[in-house]
């Protein structure tokens, strides 16, 4: 354990050291930081202290104001910082535990830090993982004999997003506007989407990328996903619903995606995962791997309108209800010699589970906008308002311990005046 007092039921416990970007108003440069409890642990500040064969060579990765450096040296990089950070934190250790100066100087106190975007996000790919999301999509779109559609059990289906417009947790959402055809007996009419939504999801970075032409083998998959972030992926279902044919989301997607700002290294996780999902039928061999890699993470989405004195809860989801694994969604992006690079964010798709209630949009919690989701006090909602505040949160569940993600939130302003 550490020598720092942390709560049981903080998310930043010293199972967890995630790494994120942050600044503070006495020293606006922005660098690499690691929460536990309620402190960041500045890199910048101890980065001599890292004498492994490996980062003692590049230790100005942790002065740098993206992840993107860090996450490019590499697997065992990765490994021996977190080895590093664990020693230098725990109790026994007197190196920064006993250093009443180092130490005024290592730690940020979280509530005077501004966290940034954890990496230069070179590209995003969003999957569509989830086998209960997209065939409750289906049925409403298709009927329920038609809801998958024929390749969706043979590959993990995916789009490319876009980069430039993912932010980090605490940007304002503007309502987008665009083409939508409310009565398919007229022509289509502009204005604000109608039908804005959320999009429960999670997304991991990529850490070491690939060379053009050369696949990422499932068994090496691992080796390069750097760590996990929440995601809200906001979508306008009107706008989607008359552009998405024959190509895919467009405007309906691209306007905004937040991500919380705290990357949780995957070392962290994997002492939560379970058993994988039974596949059926039976994917080709280039997309096996019988290792568990279906994390045990714990989900929620709770909205809060203008009008309401606390947040209702909407959403409570788990990240083990994915069909398609993080290794099985690498290997297949990569699997015709696309090359990733340090930094890429690969997103789940609307993680839902079986049960209404885990459910993880907005679409399917009003089923298409046929029933009122109920946020108490008379309060209900089909689709978001403007000025509502979205928060998702998550985290695994250890003995006495977390292993948590921070919010992810964003609120909704109004759409501009055309």
């Amino acid at each position: 354990m550490s020598f720092l007092k942390v709560d049981a039921s903080s998310e930043f416990s010293f199972h967890n050291l995630p790494y994120g970007i942050f600044s503070t108003p006495d020293h606006p440069k922005r660098r690499v930081g690691v929460a536990i409890g309620d402190q960041i642990l500045d890199l910048s500040v101890i980065m001599s202290l890292f004498r492994g064969p490996v980062i003692s060579k590049h230790r100005d990765v942790f002065e740098q104001s993206t992840l993107n450096a860090f996450m490019a040296l590499g697997y065992e990089a990765w490994r021996e910082a977190r080895r590093t950070l664990q020693g230098l934190l725990s109790a026994n250790e007197s190196t920064l535990r006993d250093d009443v100066s180092l130490r005024s100087r290592a730690f940020v106190h979280q509530s005077t830090a501004t966290m940034h975007l954890p990496a230069d996000i070179g590209d995003y790919t969003d999957f569509y993982s989830s086998r209960d999301h997209a065939t409750n999509v289906g049925t409403m779109f298709r009927g329920k004999e038609n809801a998958l559609m024929p390749n969706w059990l043979r590959l993990p289906v995916g789009y490319h997003g876009r980069a430039s417009s993912v932010v980090v947790s605490g940007t304002p959402i503007r309502r987008p506007s665009g083409q939508m055809r409310p009565d398919q007996t007229k022509p289509p009419v502009f204005g604000p989407s109608k039908q804005l939504d959320i999009e429960l999801e999670m997304a991991f970075f990529v850490g070491g990328g690939n060379q053009l032409g050369e696949p990422i083998p499932i068994e090496k998959a691992h080796e390069h996903i750097f760590g996990m972030v929440l995601m809200n992926d906001w979508s306008a279902r009107d706008i989607q619903a008359w552009e998405y044919v024959p190509l895919g989301p467009f405007l309906g997607k691209n306007f905004g995606t937040t991500i919380s700002p705290w990357v949780i290294p995957m070392e962290a996780l994997l002492p939560f995962a379970e058993p994988n999902p039974i596949q059926d039928p039976e994917p080709l061999p280039y997309l096996q791997h019988p290792d568990a890699y279906a994390l045990n993470i714990n989900l929620f989405v709770s909205l809060k309108g203008q009008g309401m004195s606390e947040a209702a809860t909407i959403c409570k989801s788990n990240f083990k209800y994915m069909y398609w694994t993080m290794k099985q969604q690498l290997t297949h992006h990569t699997v015709n010699g696309c090359n990733v690079r340090p930094g890429d964010l690969l997103a789940s798709g609307t993680i839902s589970g079986p049960d209404p209630e885990s459910f993880g949009s907005m679409l399917e919690l009003s089923w298409r906008g046929s029933k009122s989701i109920d946020l108490g006090g008379g309060e209900t909602r089909t689709f978001l308002r403007d000025g509502d505040k979205v928060t998702i949160t998550g985290y695994c569940q250890g003995d006495g311990y977390r292993v948590g993600f921070g919010p992810c939130m964003g609120t909704i302003l109004p759409a501009l005046q055309h």
